[in-house]
């Protein structure tokens, strides 16, 4: 898989009728390895290893009904409350990170209140804070 701007991490990879598959330790099961499946597993464990998340303060795929639609998160981090401290929306390394994606993860906001949002595409890194006058940029030092 495509090297990302991610510190390096040991995963669990298997091959499986000539198709790769990578462990999901929230899910707890193996998950075919995808372009997208690779950037989301890099920020599974960067939650874990370097902001300190606990395994079961994470959620990742969970369905949402946001404006009467169907939709799936990527990652979501609890704080140790139970809220949504950080929405992550992760795509392939090819795909551009553009205003499309900063709306999507907008609107699964509306749902999930989050106060910190992150779009990746493992290669480029945008954190976001949200403040009574919208999304603001924000400044993560250890991705930058």
């Amino acid at each position: 898989m495509q090297r990302l701007n991610f510190p390096e991490f040991d995963f669990r990879i298997e091959v499986r009728e000539q198709k790769k598959f990578i462990f999901d330790k929230i899910r707890k099961k193996f998950i075919p390895l995808t372009p997208e499946e690779w950037v989301r597993q890099h920020c599974i464990e960067y939650l874990i290893q370097f902001l300190q998340f606990p395994i079961t303060l994470l959620a990742v795929e969970r369905k949402i009904n946001t404006l009467n639609l169907n939709k799936r998160f990527d990652i979501v981090a609890f704080n140790s409350k139970g809220e949504p401290e950080i929405l992550i929306e992760c795509k392939a390394p090819e795909v551009t990170l553009n205003s499309n994606t900063l709306m999507q993860i907008a609107v699964y906001n509306k749902t999930i209140h989050s106060g910190k949002l992150w779009i990746t595409n493992g290669i480029n890194h945008y954190w976001f804070q949200k403040t009574e006058s919208g999304l603001t940029p924000s400044n993560f030092p250890h991705l930058q």
